[in-house]
């Protein structure tokens, strides 16, 4: 018996509709086979990322992608059939893992090691035994207590193991290798569960995730082939990974437009700085500049001929130290676009201004007046408004994203997703807040109710089935609930009757009250009645006194 019912609570749902005449009702229907093919990860976008309306309603975006959700159960089903994509595609979290770690491994030893030289130097004559002492225990952890941090451990173990042994170049070839291998294994699972393979050419290119995923793949090739240095740009995907870095770039792209303008007004303003500059301080633009030094030293397969030298560049050799070269003052303001470059570079990342990079003037100078004009204005237009102008923006956006991650979190924690009743309108009852969105308004069931009448026979609709049919396929969303919920109804109900029947009770207590006064006095009466009987008949006024049978008829 016990079976029987856990079967039917695991393959029946519930969900409340809205009818014509604006009642609610409850219906029970059985869960399609289809829908057992929804994938986790495909809930937890959808439940995150829906859109609110002007209503603040989720419902309307939720129904835009039932189709999609369709489509993917439909794929999921087809996508069992293959056992070797479906293991593959249920791993891609792990894929993903194991390719950032790869990265940063790799991007950690050119770090470290570049420019690649045949062996390591290692800081004492006991670190080779103190590895293999640390692999060897990690591994006995590992065996003993097998989870992912002791795995981890006994991974970075190997890893240094091979960069000692193997050398860094061997260790970020092998790593680069493995990069690619489990890169191409991800982009397998990621086109198995999106169904890649049954979908045209341009559904293919309009996959942005997909395509995403290809370019990172073309650059950990690039960086086996190429050069180590390619390898960095792998780095980028924790952008990707982490919301909260994504929230960071948001704060510039969202209000790139404003930043733009802001940026393009702070050139104009250099522009006419520039020009002032040119006309009267042209002989101010005095920059210090150093002759740049090639030499050092340089990698096994790097290596600069006397063709690959710039000119006016001085050559010397390595082994012989010289002196640090004294700067030189250069004029950097002979034509206007040298005096625009010069205050765009030089002005802008000085704190104080262009004056700081400027020869100071002196107080006998015709146009040391001028001078200090110019440089004040510079940096109060330039540097304290135009800049901050802009620096305010990437943070006061910044800390609207914040607030809206912030109402976001709040508002799915406490707000039912399908009538958008907030947590607190079940306090004190007998429903909570957690068994309606579970039982009463679960989202998933209002989606399998119309998976189900997508795969019923129409001839086998109930009243209920054939009614929201026919609002499904007008787009019309009246049917789902809003605001309201059939317990809340039900106990309102009960509150009421209860008030009505309190009512009753005391308006019938004050008619017995009433009831109880009217005996009081009728008995009164009868007593009256009686004594006057009795002495009219002692004083023998009259002979035809009426009875007290006579009276009872009066």
């Amino acid at each position: 018996m016990s079976e029987a019912l856990e079967y039917y609570s695991n393959h029946t749902a519930q969900i409340e509709v809205v009818r014509h005449d604006r009642s609610l009702e409850q219906i029970v229907f059985p869960i399609p086979e289809i829908c057992e093919y929804l994938t986790p990860e495909t809930k937890k976008k959808v439940y995150l990322e829906a859109k609110r309306d002007d209503q603040g309603s989720k419902v309307a975006d939720f129904f835009d992608k039932s189709d999609i959700m369709y489509n993917e159960m439909n794929w999921q089903k087809k996508l069992r059939n293959n056992p070797a994509l479906f293991n593959v595609s249920s791993h891609m979290s792990l894929w993903s893992n194991i390719i950032f770690y790869c990265s940063l491994v790799i991007n950690i030893t050119v770090l470290f090691f570049y420019p690649f030289s045949g062996t390591v130097t290692l800081p004492g004559p006991y670190f080779s035994g103190l590895i293999w002492a640390f692999l060897l225990l990690s591994g006995a952890v590992f065996v003993a207590l097998p989870s992912s941090s002791t795995l981890v451990c006994m991974a970075v173990n190997c890893l240094l193991r091979m960069v000692v042994s193997a050398g860094p170049e061997f260790s970020v070839t092998f790593l680069g290798i493995a990069l690619i291998f489990f890169k191409a294994i991800h982009l397998i699972s990621i086109m198995g569960r999106m169904g890649t393979f049954n979908k045209t050419m341009s559904q293919v290119l309009s996959e942005y995730e997909l395509m995403y995923d290809i370019f990172l793949l073309i650059l950990s090739i690039v960086g086996l082939f190429m050069h180590p240095f390619f390898y960095s740009a792998l780095l980028f995907d924790v952008v990707v990974r982490e919301e909260t870095l994504q929230n960071v770039c948001k704060s510039v792209t969202k209000n790139i437009r404003s930043i733009i303008l802001t940026f393009f007004f702070a050139v104009i303003l250099v522009y006419v700085f520039a020009i002032l500059g040119y006309i009267l301080f042209q002989d101010d633009f005095l920059l210090d500049t150093s002759p740049a030094v090639v030499g050092g030293n340089m990698g096994p397969n790097d290596h600069c001929g006397p063709s690959d030298r710039s000119p006016g560049l001085v050559s010397q050799p390595p082994s012989q130290p010289s002196d640090d070269p004294e700067p030189v003052k250069e004029r950097s303001c002979d034509t206007l676009a040298m005096c625009f470059l010069s205050i765009l570079n030089q002005g802008l990342r000085s704190g104080g201004g262009i004056g700081d990079v400027l020869r100071p003037p002196s107080n006998s100078e015709p146009l040391f007046l001028a001078r200090v004009l110019y440089d004040m204005l510079f940096y109060f237009i330039v540097i304290i408004i135009v800049l901050n102008l802009i620096f305010g923006v990437i943070i006061d956006t910044f800390a609207d994203l914040r607030s809206e991650k912030q109402n976001k979190e709040e508002i799915i924690k406490n707000t039912c997703f399908i009538c958008g009743l907030e947590r607190k309108a079940f306090d004190n009852k007998n429903v909570t807040f957690e068994e309606h969105i579970r039982n009463e308004h679960n989202m998933w069931h209002y989606l399998f109710f119309i998976i189900l009448i997508r795969v019923k026979d129409p001839t086998e609709f109930t009243g209920p089935e054939s009614y929201v049919h026919y609002m499904v396929d007008n787009k019309c969303l009246d049917w789902f609930p809003r605001l309201r919920a059939i317990s809340l109804a039900v106990e309102e109900g009960a509150d009421g009757e209860q008030n009505e029947l309190r009512t009753l009770q005391a308006q019938l207590e004050k008619t017995q009250q009433t009831m109880n006064s009217l005996f009081t006095q009728l008995e009164s009466l009868r007593d009256q009645m009686t004594e006057q009987r009795k002495l009219k008949q002692r004083m023998g006024l009259f002979h035809n006194a009426p009875t007290i049978s006579n009276l009872d008829k009066h």
